[in-house]
């Protein structure tokens, strides 16, 4: 198993199609398979903001990621009351040199072996490498928080969306 930075947009859908087909992922939002159009124009003008695990049979699992900060969740998308105060007291007041760790998923077969540690380790590494601040996380699956806790990521709770909110300073 191996961790990639991009795909081909094709294959990544096919993928997409199948964790939804295979029930893999049904999580709050009402997944459907189809990737949404945002973030479809998102991964062709930037490739690198998608990972991919390799294994011998294509894609296990990905991450999306994006620049952030904590009064925008994206570029024109301010974040509510909550989650700026949130933000600003993890990540240390105001700041706009941070990414968030924004989809992240493995295929069952695959978990359980030590992937999501390898994961947040070359993650880390290379958000330090690109020269971020920080980096956010919102999760609500027990074991991508016991990760964070046991990588040391300082944690909140965003109690409107029962969200943990996490953010690891580099």
């Amino acid at each position: 198993m191996r961790i990639a930075v991009g795909c081909e947009l094709a294959e990544f859908r096919e993928y997409y199609r199948r964790l939804a087909l295979g029930k893999e992922w049904m999580g709050p939002f009402g997944f459907t398979g189809e990737l949404d159009t945002s973030w479809e124009k998102v991964l062709v003008e930037h490739p690198d903001l998608l990972l991919v695990w390799r294994d011998h049979d294509g894609i296990a699992g990905h991450a999306i990621w994006h620049e952030t900060s904590t009064d925008e969740h994206r570029e024109g998308d301010p974040r509510d009351s909550e989650d700026k105060a949130i933000l600003r007291k993890l990540c240390g007041g105001k700041k706009e040199n941070i990414v968030e760790l924004h989809e992240l998923w493995l295929r069952k077969k695959h978990r359980g072996k030590g992937y999501g540690k390898r994961f947040f380790e070359f993650f880390e590494d290379l958000i330090r490498r690109k020269g971020y601040d920080s980096i956010v996380y919102y999760a609500d699956h027990p074991t991508a928080i016991a990760i964070c806790k046991n990588r040391g990521w300082k944690e909140g709770f965003l109690a409107e969306h029962k969200w943990h909110v996490f953010c690891l300073s580099l």
